[in-house]
């Protein structure tokens, strides 16, 4: 886990360098599995008394099933982070981060996990074209045609039914 020394900001700025794994327990169940550890990079600034601003970038990749044909997809994701710890947040906004009064140690684990998944993709698909897998017999439907038949809507039924009671010359 990323914890940062908040008594070395009197010297300047702190650097934030590190990777989480990918079995990291902060990173339990998410939506995701991680293919790599989660790299953080970027740097803590004192920004008040009580108040520091962290500025990252994090990067990892993830394997995820496409939504339509459930295939697992690995893909890229990045991040930009800009979060405000403080001691005192009162009616602040519900982005500030608290932190314990006369904190010596900050942890970051909870801004990266949070900052993560706010960076995972809403809807994963393996190609803008996937069609996806079929209702009835789960065939992937990008590998080949499935043998399932149609489905007939049922709100025609009264119409097949004043069909059927048709001489054949007459249909």
């Amino acid at each position: 886990m990323l914890r940062v020394d908040l008594r070395s900001l009197t010297r300047g700025p702190a650097a934030t360098v590190g990777d989480v794994p990918a079995g990291d327990p902060l990173l339990q169940d998410l939506d995701v599995v991680l293919s790599d550890p989660v790299r953080v990079r970027g740097r803590l600034t004192e920004s008040g008394p009580g108040r520091y601003y962290w500025q990252a970038t994090l990067n990892t990749r993830v394997t995820a099933a496409c939504r339509r044909c459930l295939v697992p997809i690995e893909i890229p994701v990045s991040a930009s982070v800009g979060v405000l710890f403080a001691e005192d947040i009162g009616d602040e906004d519900a982005s500030v981060y608290a932190i314990p009064s006369h904190s010596q140690e900050l942890d970051l684990g909870a801004a990266i996990r949070e900052e993560l998944i706010l960076a995972l993709p809403e809807y994963v698909e393996c190609s803008e074209g996937c069609r996806g897998i079929c209702a009835g017999c789960g065939t992937d439907l990008n590998a080949g045609v499935c043998s399932c038949q149609p489905a007939r809507d049922p709100r025609w039924a009264a119409l097949d039914a004043l069909k059927a009671g048709r001489p054949n010359n007459e249909r």
